[in-house]
């Protein structure tokens, strides 16, 4: 496994740098916004990640471990491959990224190129509670749940068989409450309760 590289910059392309390593040219996939900022000649540390597939071994490069550590949880996203990954990190920073999750927004995601509706929404929803999000959340009781349990309870009711906008309103409901839950299992149960068996509205019904 290649983790990191350190060398000088031979070749620049538009998302590619080929970097000198004790006279072994690495061709590295990047961001088009690393592309720009590197000169030839400049020494670079990258971090790396290494993808190895039947026909091919790729490596692709991040300036820090933040971003790649965002990629590597992206590749865990159903739908989400290599490419898209980088896409998702060339259109937005980590920060931007931090904060659609949070607030449990795909629209930035659905504008990535190669990223439909489906795959966003699923980004939103199993990138939430293992991106950093302290940063991208405002203060608030220290009793209120994490935008991430929310958003992975509507999904478990929603895989139940409730529809989204009935998953919506019960765990915005019960979220509100003072004394609201902060894990899963806690906020899963409530948000049954509160639906009930009269409450609910199955997907297709």
């Amino acid at each position: 496994m290649i983790s990191s590289l350190r060398g000088v910059v031979l070749l620049i392309d538009a998302d590619l740098l080929v970097v000198d390593v004790g006279g072994v040219g690495f061709s590295v996939a990047v961001s088009p916004q690393l592309a720009r900022a590197s000169h030839v000649g400049d020494e670079i540390t990258l971090h790396t990640s290494l993808i190895v597939r039947d026909d091919a071994f790729s490596l692709f490069g991040f300036p820090d471990r933040e971003e790649l550590t965002v990629f590597t949880q992206l590749l865990g996203v159903s739908g989400v491959g290599p490419k898209s990954a980088m896409g998702v990190l060339s259109s937005l920073t980590v920060d931007q990224i931090a904060d659609a999750v949070a607030a449990e927004d795909d629209a930035p995601f659905r504008r990535v190129s190669g990223i439909g509706p489906k795959t966003a929404k699923l980004i939103v929803v199993q990138l939430a509670g293992k991106i950093d999000l302290a940063r991208a959340r405002p203060a608030g009781p220290a009793s209120a749940p994490a935008a991430g349990v929310a958003a992975q309870v509507v999904s478990a009711l929603v895989s139940l068989g409730w529809n989204q906008r009935v998953a919506d309103e019960v765990v915005t409901d019960v979220t509100g409450a003072s004394d609201a839950p902060d894990s899963v299992p806690a906020l899963l149960k409530l948000a049954l309760a509160q639906l009930g068996p009269a409450r609910a509205e199955k997907t297709g019904a």
